[in-house]
């Protein structure tokens, strides 16, 4: 006797959700690796090496705060990322993007950047970064929204704290402490060997 029409829609709806079971069991699977590294992006405003320009200035409101600022300054950055706090140090990549004033009551940076490493075990790879961080916070927050090459489909945070500031040389360096997953498959694509905690080397 064959099944009526009720039976097989229930039967085709219980498929169904047996499948996304699976999906979902698979994706929590763990199957991630922890990526953590530790960098410092530094930014020049002005004078011979500069990596910091202004796209928009002046053309919102000043800023209730930020003495010299407008609200929706926007700045183009080319910066040099090191592995150490020494500006000296060895470079390990460039941080480029945008960063925004984008309060206009406090002093906060809606900030779009991608880091290119171009040395260490992630030579060749990218991370992006977006989100609000407090320009005088002492960690603030901001999302790692994705990656490439051994870091592809990455995925989590890092604290932004500005760890030196001089405002004769319109220079600031920021340390940047990044803790993220990959795919363990993406890794795998890659080519790469991982171990749970990388720092650059």
């Amino acid at each position: 006797m064959a099944p009526s029409s009720s039976s097989a829609k229930q039967q085709r709806l219980l498929l169904v959700a047996v499948a996304v079971v699976a999906f979902l069991l698979a994706a929590a699977d763990g199957s991630r690796q922890p990526v953590h590294l530790r960098l410092y992006m530094h930014d020049v405003m002005r004078g011979p090496g500069t990596t910091a320009i202004h796209l928009i200035h002046g053309v919102g409101p000043p800023h209730d705060i930020e003495r010299g600022g407008y609200f929706g300054d926007t700045a183009a950055i080319d910066d040099v990322v090191t592995e150490e706090p020494d500006v000296g140090s060895r470079a390990v990549g460039r941080a480029q993007g945008t960063y925004m004033l984008g309060s206009q009551h406090e002093e906060v940076l809606v900030v779009a950047v991608t880091v290119a490493l171009t040395a260490g075990p992630y030579n060749g790879s990218t991370f992006s970064l977006a989100g609000r961080v407090g320009v005088y916070d002492d960690k603030a927050e901001a999302a790692v929204v994705g990656g490439t090459g051994r870091l592809r489909r990455a995925d989590g945070y890092l604290t932004w704290r500005m760890v030196k500031l001089v405002v004769s040389e319109g220079y600031v360096m920021v340390e940047l402490d990044v803790h993220m997953t990959v795919p363990v498959s993406a890794a795998a694509a890659a080519g790469g060997n991982w171990s749970s905690s990388v720092a650059m080397e």
